[in-house]
């Protein structure tokens, strides 16, 4: 986690289950794919017609950049469902595993579409502990979650200020704000396990409760799209995920459907 928040920070030189169910049931992914799909058609695909070519190669960066972070996220969550730490949640709260992995697979599958139908690298790295019941294992879990999703609302945030047209300046808006949702909803669940507090980007433990402590989404540096890509490489590449000590691997399945695992590989 360190080389993240080194990567990310001061790069600028200067009945409730039931209502939660109802709300993630209520989500409308459906409807919000067939926007998302209707954005990217008419951009051409990733760019209207008449978009420079340095703009449209720029689009095509973030938008690779963003379809790693997709299958990262993915991975990540269909790893934790997965585990023998996901049992241990309340049922509630395993409801919004359950949409989330959905949801991330969707918008990979939609930004894969936009970037020549390639895959994102296949095989993903997390801290050591991830997933696992013991000791340190559900706040390493936890404090990862929250600062990955924190890093991709900062990554969509530099999307909104640099994608080339109106269209897909949306959609990162619109993809921004389900990691928000997703961010809010990981650090409820940490607290429903008794975890006072969570470490993001900020590199300082926050509390969970209130969940939604943030006034503005935040940047935290990022800048430029080489400063997202160096932030996520321990967890995709494995000279980086050496680098940073992280043990625990994941294989992604970009065959992924809805209430699949999606994983091949070992789960700790």
């Amino acid at each position: 986690m360190k080389q993240i928040l080194e990567s990310l920070i001061g790069v600028n030189d200067g009945a409730e289950g039931l209502g939660r169910r109802s709300f993630l049931k209520g989500m409308g992914m459906a409807s919000a794919g067939v926007v998302g799909v209707g954005l990217l058609a008419g951009c051409g695909g990733s760019t209207s017609p008449g978009v420079s070519g340095a703009a449209a190669t720029l689009d095509q960066q973030i938008l690779g950049a963003a379809k790693i972070a997709e299958a990262l996220a993915t991975t990540m969550y269909a790893s934790l469902i997965a585990s023998p730490l996901f049992g241990t949640l309340p049922a509630s709260d395993q409801a919004y595993f359950n949409a989330a992995v959905n949801e991330e697979k969707f918008h990979y599958d939609l930004l894969k579409s936009a970037t020549g139908g390639t895959d994102a690298p296949l095989t993903y790295y997390f801290p050591t502990g991830m997933f696992t019941t013991s000791g340190s294992g559900p706040a390493t879990t936890f404090n990862t979650i929250v600062t990955l999703e924190e890093a991709f609302i900062a990554a969509y945030l530099l999307g909104v200020a640099q994608l080339s047209t109106p269209s897909l300046k949306v959609l990162a808006a619109q993809i921004l704000g389900v990691e928000a949702e997703h961010r809010t909803l990981a650090k409820v669940t940490a607290n429903d396990i008794s975890l006072a507090s969570s470490t993001g980007l900020s590199g300082v433990a926050a509390p969970n409760s209130p969940p939604n402590n943030v006034v503005f989404e935040q940047k935290y540096g990022v800048t430029s799209l080489d400063v997202v890509v160096a932030a996520l490489k321990p967890f995709f590449d494995a000279t980086a995920a050496a680098s940073a000590g992280y043990t625990v691997t994941e294989t992604f399945n970009p065959n992924y459907t809805a209430n699949g695992s999606g994983l091949s590989g070992t789960t700790p």
